[in-house]
């Protein structure tokens, strides 16, 4: 017995609940990345600087470490009890994770413990953020029009950036407002705190969400959708890591530390942050325009374009920035925009990777491997070879992940326009020749 279809309101209310629950959730992720260097000199032994800021990003990336574990957790609850449920569960962790960070005495109060503290918490946050991510791109994926499922998805990495762009407006507020001083003191802790109850309040939002019809009319079924096989998770986890890969980097390298980067460098802190606060704003009225184009000639082109901004872009951004603020604002800007190519339609093309009785574990488990592989040692990586003088080999690496995307976007089969219910598992030989038709004469249509 089939669900009663959502109606065009339970579609929209449900998707501006995961928007905000998006956003949020990557403003309270984002401040960890903000406030590094206040994180640095507060919470860890500060006699030698370059150590302290290594240390805060080893426990950045170790917040990573739990990711593809909260990814496995929390996304076989929600093939199991819902996407709705779990989205709420995630929240909640999130949510005091931040409270939590804002609460730890400093070093010169508890010492080590005050190192120990953050990366507990980070921890936590990696586990929830891991379960989220997924959840929510499986989630807004399946609430969506099928012809439409680019634009729709799009609205997850414009409320992303709206996340990090309100992460990174605080930060520049705080450090207008209050100083070089009392940012040091206590002006990050209230980024954090800030993080904590708007958190609470995208946790009310999303009990108001729908569950997704797909996933009710799967549960529904009479006869369980048979396992996936190892062969055909290892398929779709290498399709997921190829496409993914080169956006985990480039996102913490272009977007998330490079206010950081360019303020260790020497650029004023508030110019820093109001120059990448407009980048991201340009980067917001992209990412729909990216997904509707993406409904019309499909997503291959797009991952292939994807890959190819990557190459053509990496050694340009490395060398542009210098201690003045408009640099960083054609850095970033050039880097987002090439980003959201594939960001705009990343919720729609990794679920469209994986069958229904599996998305939810599938999607966060491989995305959540992905970013901690890639994305959690990028800034660590581009840190350590930058002191070393081997600024040069990150870049090579990052443009080899492009390559890997152009060559992911050149393998993957075409999935604009389908019913997520027809998405097999690779090599399962159930996909039907009217579904592959079907999508290949929308694309073709529009």
């Amino acid at each position: 017995m089939h669900s009663a279809p959502m109606t065009r309101e339970g579609r929209l209310r449900s998707l501006r609940a995961a928007a905000a629950g998006n956003a949020l959730e990557w403003f309270d992720w984002t401040l960890y990345g903000t406030f590094s260097i206040y994180l640095a000199r507060n919470l860890f032994e500060t006699t030698d600087p370059k150590s302290a800021i290594l240390s805060t990003l080893a426990v950045f990336a170790g917040g990573f470490v739990a990711r593809p574990l909260g990814g496995w957790i929390f996304g076989k609850l929600g093939d199991r009890l819902g996407r709705k449920t779990t989205l709420v569960i995630t929240m909640l962790m999130l949510a005091a994770s931040s409270v939590g960070i804002a609460l730890i005495p400093s070093y010169d109060q508890i010492g080590v413990a005050a190192s120990a503290l953050l990366l507990c918490l980070r921890l936590l946050q990696g586990l929830a953020h891991g379960g989220e991510s997924g959840v929510s791109y499986t989630y807004v994926a399946e609430i969506a029009p099928k012809e439409r499922r680019g634009l729709w998805s799009s609205s997850v990495f414009v409320s992303v950036t709206i996340g990090v762009m309100g992460a990174t407006a605080l930060a520049a507020a705080l450090t207008s407002l209050l100083g070089p001083d009392a940012m040091h003191a206590y002006g990050w802790r209230l980024g954090f705190g800030v993080g904590g109850l708007l958190g609470l309040y995208a946790l009310l939002l999303r009990r108001s969400a729908e569950e997704t019809e797909v996933f009710e009319n799967t549960r529904s079924e009479a006869k369980p959708a048979k396992p996936l096989s190892g062969y055909q998770m290892f398929r779709i986890g290498l399709n997921i890591v190829m496409i993914a890969a080169a956006s985990n980097v480039a996102y913490y390298s272009w977007v998330t530390f490079a206010p950081a980067t360019a303020i260790a460098r020497g650029m004023d802190p508030s110019g820093a942050y109001k120059a990448s606060l407009l980048a991201q704003l340009l980067c917001v009225l992209w990412l729909p325009v990216c997904g509707w184009l993406s409904d019309k000639f499909g997503r291959k082109p797009m991952v292939v374009a994807w890959g190819i901004g990557v190459i053509a872009m990496t050694y340009p951004i490395s060398i542009i920035v210098t201690t003045e603020p408009l640099t960083l604002f054609l850095a970033q800007g050039l880097g987002l925009g090439a980003w959201a190519l594939l960001a705009s339609i990343f919720p729609a093309i990794l679920s469209e990777q994986v069958p229904t009785q599996a998305r939810a574990q599938g999607v966060g488990l491989v995305s959540s491997l992905s970013v901690a592989l890639f994305g959690g040692t990028a800034p660590y990586l581009n840190t350590y070879l930058s002191g070393s003088g081997y600024e040069h080999l990150y870049t090579a690496y990052v443009m080899f992940l492009g390559l890997v995307a152009v060559v992911a976007g050149l393998a993957i089969r075409e999935t604009a326009g389908m019913d997520l219910a027809d998405i097999q598992a690779p090599g399962s030989g159930h996909a039907t020749q009217s579904s592959i038709q079907e999508t290949y004469n929308y694309v073709q249509h529009d």
